[in-house]
């Protein structure tokens, strides 16, 4: 059995590898061949315990992600990739980075399917892991010109912008949620909070957003405005209904359709259903996470290692 460190992920996992084994996958009829049951959650004190299991029988890959999300502590994960045909493990993987990544990945996904060609600016709220690896990857699918974020009241804005600069070469503009909301061409929101953190009528037409922090159904980051003027897709119906507050608050308020949400990711990366009709709308993808993004990555990230 093959057990990989933090270290040995992150330096193994290539970010456009990633998108691209996100993007194939999503583009093919996995559902014929998948088994992937929401994911269990369960209040585990002051943790909340995530299991996500996943059986790919096309590609003959099985796995499941244990993940723990702390106020303290944040997401911390690890990830067990077996053998379907005998039931062995074949590698144990330290998976905080491998999710941050997949995640990030995932949205450069929606995002070069939904997101204007001509978009210039990235806007990303959060000073986490998450947005992090959002301004890293995000880059690979549109040539943004400017980076922004709005850190939360307890986060440091400006020592992340140092952090970006000096280890990734990115100049990131410390910014009010005004002014990220108004300004984003691309808007992402990486945060743990519980309420919108801006005011759905600043976005201009043609924005695309990527929702990715809120994952119970009682917590969100965009308010009605935003849920109201977007055209929503979602990573699977399944999960977002069941989990994402995002849509299911002003869904149960009665201020969205279902019909709002117009398509998943695998629907508009086949092909099957439109992306972005029109240079003017705003589109929404809200992205609880799935147990497929995590098998492809460390499937991916195994076979370099016994290549």
């Amino acid at each position: 059995m093959l057990f990989l460190n933090e270290h040995q992920v992150r330096t193994s996992l290539n970010v456009d590898e990633v998108i691209r084994a996100l993007h194939e996958a999503f583009a093919r009829d996995f559902h014929l061949t998948l088994k992937m049951p929401v994911r269990t959650q369960l209040d585990a004190g002051p943790s909340i315990l995530l299991l996500m299991p996943c059986h790919d029988s096309e590609r003959n890959a099985a796995g499941v992600k244990i993940v723990t999300v702390n106020p303290d502590t944040g997401v911390n994960a690890t990830y067990a990739l077996l053998d379907p045909a005998t039931g062995k493990t074949l590698a144990v993987m330290e998976a905080n980075y491998l999710t941050d990544l997949r995640t990030a990945a995932t949205s450069a996904v929606a995002t070069d399917l939904l997101a204007r060609p001509d978009a210039q600016v990235l806007g990303v709220f959060g000073t986490g892991r998450q947005a992090k690896a959002h301004l890293i990857a995000l880059p690979r699918v549109r040539p943004f010109r400017r980076f922004l974020v709005c850190g939360s009241g307890r986060s440091d804005p400006g020592g992340f912008c140092k952090m970006m600069r000096e280890e990734h070469g990115i100049e990131v503009e410390p910014v009010s949620a005004e002014t990220c909301a108004r300004e984003s061409d691309v808007l992402c929101t990486c945060t743990t909070s519980h309420v919108p953190l801006f005011d759905g009528r600043l976005l201009r037409p043609g924005t695309h957003l990527n929702l990715v922090g809120a994952f119970q159904t009682h917590t969100r980051e965009v308010d009605d405005e935003t849920a109201k003027r977007s055209r929503i897709v979602v990573d699977t119906e399944e999960g977002a209904l069941e989990e994402a507050g995002d849509l299911l608050i002003p869904l149960n308020n009665g201020v969205i359709a279902r019909d709002q949400i117009v398509a998943d990711l695998h629907q508009i990366a086949s092909g099957k259903k439109p992306g972005r009709p029109s240079p003017e709308d705003i589109t929404l993808f809200k992205s609880v996470g799935c147990a497929l993004e995590d098998l492809v990555t460390a499937n991916l990230l195994w076979k370099h290692f016994v290549k």
